[in-house]
């Protein structure tokens, strides 16, 4: 054998070595990686619900950037193919106690949901698999009920207890397509006498809801714009997002800003509550006037006077 061959065999042992270090270093790497994904994973999963949300709030509070809101109130969007969400995250000055024991219970949240400008009725009632409410869904301005679209939504009280409260409202279907609804209210206590709460709201649509939906965003609803700034205009005035994401987050914060509605109210006298929350709802509304302005305030009062009247009976219902 040449001595180049010799040399050549030795030459290439230490690179041979380096190699097998190197896959050894970077499956050593990967088991530590997975290794260390694991364990923060088992922490999130063994932290409880009202932990957790207290964290989540808490991340929130310390990031800086899009904050539209005057006062301790993040909201966060998403858009999938075929679906949209939308969560806030807000304090309330109310406590636990009070806002906990309000929110639990389907009653409420059909006044609650009545505030909406799209919510035409809603009615309350028990089955056999629990407690539903029949909601109503139309247009923004006052209309039959024959012309708006019955969803039944189911009502569950998931948890509560001395600090945690959750609640999940379900629709399988909706208008034009629309369907698996989901209206998700967390509530646990802060000090202060304070509630943070945690809405989610959702739903998915089809053909029918995309092409319904687009026809809006691209004539009517063209100008419209939800609250995530996504850039700046021309001359530096924020720009904010529009398309569906702009829709969920219109929607996410009118449910919101009537949960906070409905519980202010709660101070009234028991015969001055209705006329406080929807006051209170539109004067609300009204802070926000680029997204959610859509009604004069005698308007939208007169409409909804009329629509509680209905759902309780004082007028014709279906």
């Amino acid at each position: 054998m040449s001595k180049q061959g010799t040399d050549d065999r030795a030459a290439s042992r230490p690179v041979s070595a380096m190699k097998m270090l190197g896959a050894r270093v970077r499956r050593l790497a990967i088991g530590l990686a997975c290794l260390v994904a694991g364990i923060a994973g088992a922490g999130t999963g063994d932290m409880n619900p009202s932990a957790a949300l207290r964290a989540k709030f808490g991340a929130l509070q310390e990031q800086a950037g899009n904050k539209p809101f005057k006062k301790p109130l993040y909201l966060e969007s998403g858009e999938a193919t075929g679906s949209v969400s939308g969560d806030i995250y807000a304090l309330v000055d109310h406590p636990f106690a009070m806002a906990g024991a309000a929110l639990n219970g389907p009653t409420a949240w059909c006044d609650i949901l009545l505030l909406h400008l799209n919510t035409k009725y809603c009615r309350a009632s028990t089955n056999g698999h629990g407690s539903v409410l029949r909601v109503y869904i139309g247009k923004k301005h006052e209309q039959p009920l024959d012309d708006a679209y019955p969803v039944d939504f189911a009502y569950h009280a998931a948890a509560a207890s001395a600090d945690y409260l959750k609640v999940m409202l379900s629709a399988t279907d909706g208008p034009l397509s629309t369907h698996d609804y989901r209206i998700t209210l967390e509530a646990v206590p802060l000090d202060g006498g304070r509630t943070l709460l945690h809405l989610a709201y959702s739903y998915a649509y089809g053909l029918a809801g995309r092409v319904a939906m687009q026809a809006y965003l691209g004539t009517i609803g063209s100008d419209k714009q939800g609250f995530t700034v996504t850039g700046k205009q021309t001359g530096g005035a924020p720009a904010y997002i529009g398309g569906m994401r702009g829709l969920v987050e219109r929607n996410t914060m009118r449910y919101y800003l009537a949960i906070e509605a409905y519980l202010g109210a709660l101070s009234a006298p028991p015969q001055a509550r209705l006329e406080k929350s929807l006051h209170d709802w539109f004067a609300a509304n009204e802070a926000y006037p680029r997204q959610l302005h859509e009604l004069e305030q005698g308007e939208y009062l007169a409409m909804k006077r009329k629509e509680y009247s209905r759902a309780r009976g004082e007028l014709r219902a279906p």
